[in-house]
């Protein structure tokens, strides 16, 4: 099989380094999410944002800006949506300077008892795409947030914000997640479906960098019909607004972390 062309050369022929360096004053630490509101709304907090750098495709740009949260530095940017454009999206937000990404967005929920845009931790993906098998050899899983899950936990057992914790399923045909398939995710211990956690989390392994990944539930496909609930970008604003202060704060401990492991 092609996906199992797995090649561990970290160079290509076209590499992030050709088209994006480094941009002087570009903060190690940077919060990305998915939802253009959403990423709109958390812009907003910061009216002295400086945007430092742009990314872009055909059909998208990106702009990176520079926001200072409390005492630390960070940088902010918009991912864009599945597996393929987002991994594009951090290996030239590396490639800009930045060391660790904290990126939060929604997730389907394979257990209907997870209530509406509750936190979720994945602990672990499926691998259902195929980006991630560019980054890492073949496997049926990955293990994700390695770096930095316990210092998100103590962040929302201090602030008495509950999480769930475990298998996430990393597809990139969100129109394909059929009945029976789903079921054997769920059966294999998946409690939730994304599209690019996977992917995200071997690209971030590659490069030597770091990822904070977490999810916000959103549509429910453990149902006798599929239920929306607050997938669409324009709901339950105020509860996405209280989950990206969570990515904020996450970003801020972690900067302040490697602020204090630089200076040990």
């Amino acid at each position: 099989m092609l996906l199992h062309e797995f090649d561990p050369a970290e160079t290509a022929i076209f590499n992030p380094s050709m088209v994006f360096t480094p941009v002087e004053g570009m903060p190690k630490v940077a919060v990305s999410c998915f939802s253009y509101v959403t990423f709109d709304r958390m812009l907003a907090l910061f009216p002295d944002a400086v945007q430092i750098a742009e990314m872009k495709c055909a059909s998208q740009r990106f702009p990176v800006y520079r926001v200072r949260y409390r005492d630390v530095e960070l940088a902010l940017y918009m991912s864009g949506v599945g597996a393929p454009l987002c991994v594009g999206n951090l290996e030239e937000i590396y490639a800009l300077g930045v060391d660790c990404l904290v990126l939060f967005g929604t997730c389907g929920v394979l257990d209907g008892s997870i209530g509406d845009c509750a936190v979720i931790l994945p602990t672990s993906a499926l691998r259902d795409e195929g980006t991630s098998f560019h980054y890492a050899p073949p496997s049926d899983e990955l293990a994700v947030n390695v770096h930095h899950g316990q210092l998100f936990l103590d962040l929302l057992q201090e602030l008495k914000v509950p999480c769930t914790k475990g298998k996430c399923w990393t597809t990139d045909s969100m129109y394909r997640e059929t009945r029976e398939k789903t079921a054997r995710r769920k059966a294999s211990g998946c409690i939730c479906v994304d599209m690019e956690c996977a992917s995200v989390a071997a690209a971030a392994q590659f490069r030597g960098k770091e990822v904070l990944h977490f999810f916000y539930a959103a549509d429910n496909l453990d149902s006798v019909e599929w239920d929306e609930r607050s997938l669409s970008n324009d709901a339950n604003l105020e509860e996405k607004d209280r989950v990206a202060l969570l990515a904020l704060e996450a970003a801020r401990r972690i900067t302040l972390k490697k602020n204090a492991s630089n200076e040990a």
